[in-house]
């Protein structure tokens, strides 16, 4: 499956559905399933900054999931810049996941399985127990430009949430995560499915990330039933080819998802529409990519 919805709304929590709904995500989820949310709470901020998920269209997606009644709903992330809990209170997701009366697991600590991936500086590590559990995943992030993995989105996020800082520290750069990160990533995607992508571009950040860039309100949130797909789409709107963003280059060679666009599935607004709306929020004027589409 390679189903990406690209919808435009400036009710982001309307986008989310809208996307949902075109890519006919509820056929994924059945009554027997363990559904794992992940979604960015990289580090504490307010969610208009763009650093982290807003916690309206968090309880949205929550909502959603309940509603076709899996066997388990958990949410489970790891800040990468702080204490998962304390974020998750500061923010207000901790009032909305004892509202909606669905488990919290915090990815920095135990019970742990042993994950190998074999990167080329991590070879292993220490996951916790509930991502062998699962039988569905969700990635739910805002759409970043990133200083170091060029773009932080749906595989990036999922990703970097699950190593614990008890094994890697905090920021967990410190300890050779970060030293080839882009293989880290891809041999994490690989190892590490991801059923369901939500990527808010409300805000985007752009300039620099994944803190401390420019946070614009754009409207578009990319959603897909296949990570690599979505991803390239959300690589498009911020400028890049895939080819310019290495582990979704080496992720499509392993034929893990599709990179080309005359093959993804689009639903929702063209590419190009999104593209000018996407530029014209942030620089001001529409701008695209290429005419080959």
């Amino acid at each position: 499956m390679n189903d990406v919805a690209i919808t435009y709304n400036q009710d982001e929590s309307q986008a989310v559905l809208e996307g949902l709904k075109l890519i006919e995500a509820e056929k994924l989820i059945n009554n027997e399933d363990i559904v794992l949310i992940v979604p960015n709470w990289v580090t504490f901020s307010v969610p208009k900054s763009g650093v982290v998920v807003g916690p309206e269209t968090f309880r949205t997606i929550i909502k959603w999931v309940k509603g076709l009644n899996p066997k388990r709903i958990v949410v489970a992330t790891g800040s990468g810049g702080g204490d998962t809990i304390d974020i998750m209170k500061k923010v207000g997701y901790e009032k909305i996941i004892k509202e909606e009366n669905v488990e919290f697991i915090d990815f920095n600590s135990g019970p742990y399985d042993e994950l190998i991936i074999d990167s080329t500086v991590i070879k292993k590590l220490k996951v916790n127990k509930i991502i062998n559990e699962k039988t569905k995943l969700i990635s739910f992030t805002q759409l970043k430009q990133h200083e170091e993995a060029t773009m932080s989105a749906a595989i990036k996020i999922v990703s970097m949430s699950i190593p614990s800082t008890e094994e890697h520290g905090a920021p967990k750069k410190n300890l050779g995560i970060h030293t080839d990160l882009h293989d880290f990533l891809y041999k994490m995607a690989i190892n590490i499915p991801i059923d369901i992508s939500i990527v808010n571009a409300n805000p985007a950040m752009v300039g620099t990330g994944p803190s401390r860039g420019a946070a614009v309100h754009t409207g578009i949130v990319v959603s897909g039933n296949n990570p690599v797909s979505t991803d390239t789409v959300n690589a498009r709107l911020l400028g890049f080819k895939p080819q310019a963003i290495s582990y979704l280059y080496k992720l499509e060679q392993a034929k893990v998802g599709l990179t080309d666009f005359n093959k993804i599935n689009l639903k929702g607004i063209p590419i190009h529409q999104a593209e000018e709306i996407f530029t014209k929020a942030i620089y001001h004027q529409k701008l695209s990519v290429d005419d080959i589409l």
